[in-house]
């Protein structure tokens, strides 16, 4: 930094490099909005008060506040790679990101870690990869790599990586298992998984080292957590919709401890909605004052994570901002990354450099299922997976038959091994067909679910070594998307992945299911064996609160 011009653009007495004239600047610092000019020079902020500089910009009946920071996500879950996944996010006005590759790192090792960050490399955003802490999620998943502690430390230390991510293994920290105590060594800053974690178990995961959680899935969770010190990642996916209920837990005295993140968003969500400008809107319509909201955007992640100097309109803070024609930031105009104007008008003013496909794909492989595979005799004795509209958490029932319900089988796809795990799913509701997809978090092992084991053996076989999802109706093959990167993302331009998303949505639109759930989004996560209450992977039912499995098979 040159201090000395600096402090002269200041002063007033030289002109900075671009100047916001006559605007409105949310203040998040002192929780208020101020009329006046904002001075940017270099990539700080010289003041707000009365300025001229080398480029003016009016921005009379604009808002200037600091752009925002997705504390959490997975680009894989938009099914497109990171660098088309920024073309659009930068310009809805998130400029910093925590990104986990935790996916492609359970399908592709480091390879797919050393992907992602070739493929975001010159793009104008802080993009934080964290070292994904538990590949796989749970010892008792098949995924197709496994990274110990040495693996760990080493890929962190040698791809400079920001922090460790979710640790889902809270069993082995709370049991203080070596392997897991060793990976929370790698680095200070930890990123939490604990869903309904409460009392001295917390206690004992936090004690460990754990500063936040994004599994929040009420008011009572989200107060436990924040009063024992951790931060609380208020999350508004596609499928995890958390925010309406965890912004009752939001007040004036702690404000400072959630953060906005949105951990899984799929690409219909992210181009028609955005992502952290939608938390932003959503909280206003719950009530919430938009400079907290703004506040919670921008200033309490980058202080979560120890960004100093970032997330506010102050002197010699990083000039990280949005120019808006609204105060919810609904209408992004402009946005600034480290004083350099970056998108406009919702388009990305910069270019990217994908990387190189070539080491992560053609990674499905499996033995070819028949119908015989897709069949799994119902016994009232076994419980049933129950799913819901608006959460991935679900609870085991009983069943008097399998009236009404849906297939579901998980099929290893790294080793072609012929492990398939079976159960019966109530809330689905699709009839008439199979779904089947090579997103299943985190091992992402194949997941088929249908009303006849015909179509689920069709749809299983039809996805090819590249894998995707696809959608089968009555003996036929009716939407395909291609996800070549892994199995979980395409290597088509955004645009084009959307238009194959939106046929395969229509082609599922021809069969009746639950309208009130994102389809493939619930399916993806329905083998996730860290999620409450009950999920299935390659051996059958798992119980996350008993963690042992309720059958196998």
């Amino acid at each position: 930094m040159d201090r000395k011009r600096i402090i002269d653009v200041a002063a007033g007495r030289e002109k900075a490099d671009v100047v916001i004239k006559n605007t409105t600047v949310v203040d998040v610092l002192g929780g208020s909005l101020i009329k006046g000019d904002v001075a940017v020079c270099g990539d700080k902020f010289a003041g707000v008060g009365s300025y001229s500089g080398v480029t003016e910009i009016d921005g009379t009946g604009r808002y200037v506040m600091p752009s925002f920071y997705d504390a959490h996500l997975h680009f894989e879950s938009v099914m497109v790679r990171p660098s088309e996944y920024l073309k659009i996010s930068v310009p809805k006005g998130v400029t910093a990101y925590n990104a986990d590759p935790h996916e492609i790192a359970n399908v592709c090792g480091e390879k797919g870690i050393r992907f992602m960050l070739d493929d975001v490399r010159g793009i104008p955003a802080d993009i934080r990869f964290m070292m994904p802490s538990c590949v796989p999620a749970a010892p008792e998943d098949h995924s197709g790599c496994v990274l110990g502690a040495a693996d760990v430390k080493r890929i962190a230390d040698s791809c400079g990586l920001f922090g460790l991510g979710e640790m889902m293994n809270f069993p082995g920290v709370v049991g203080c298992d070596p392997d897991v105590l060793a990976k929370l060594d790698v680095r200070p800053v930890i990123d939490g998984h604990a869903p309904g974690v409460s009392g001295n178990p917390l206690n004992a995961y936090i004690a460990a080292g754990v500063s936040t959680d994004h599994e929040c899935e009420s008011v009572e969770e989200a107060l436990e957590k924040v009063s024992k010190g951790m931060y609380v990642l208020i999350r508004e996916g596609s499928q995890t919709r958390n925010l309406r209920t965890l912004i009752k837990a939001v007040n004036k005295t702690n404000l400072r401890r959630f953060l906005f993140c949105t951990d899984d968003r799929n690409i219909e969500d992210l181009v028609g909605l955005g992502t952290i400008g939608n938390a932003v809107r959503l909280a206003v319509e719950c009530g919430m004052d938009p400079i907290d909201a703004i506040t919670i955007a921008s200033l309490n992640a980058n202080e979560a994570y120890g960004i100093k100097n970032t997330g506010a309109v102050a002197p010699g803070w990083t000039a990280d901002f949005l120019v808006c024609a609204d105060i919810t930031a609904q209408r992004v105009e402009k946005v600034f990354y480290h004083g350099a104007l970056v998108a406009e008008n919702g388009q990305p003013l910069f270019s990217v450099s994908p990387a190189d496909v070539s080491g992560v794909t053609g990674t499905v492989h499996i033995k070819p299922v028949t119908a015989k595979d897709m069949t799994f005799p119902f016994d009232p004795a076994r419980p049933v997976m129950r799913v819901f509209p608006g959460t991935v958490v679900t609870e085991a029932v009983k069943a008097d038959g399998p009236e009404g319900l849906n297939l579901m089988c998980c099929i290893e796809r790294h080793d072609a091994s012929g492990d398939i795990g079976h159960c019966y799913v109530d809330g689905f509701r699709l009839r008439g067909g199979a779904v089947a997809q090579t997103v299943g978090h985190d091992s992402h092992n194949i997941t088929v679910l249908g009303d006849n084991p015909e179509d689920m053996a069709l749809a299983v076989n039809s996805l090819g070594s590249d894998g995707g999802l696809v959608v089968v109706k009555n003996g036929r093959l009716i939407g395909k998307l291609p996800l070549e990167i892994a199995g979980l993302m395409s290597s088509a331009p955004a645009s084009e992945a959307l238009a194959a998303r939106e046929k395969l949505t229509e082609a599922l639109a021809e069969m009746d299911y639950n309208r009130d759930i994102e389809p493939f989004m619930l399916l993806s996560f329905l083998t996730l064996i860290v999620i409450p209450d009950v999920k299935l992977n390659h051996k059958g039912l798992f119980s996350v609160s008993k963690w042992d499995y309720l059958y196998r098979g």
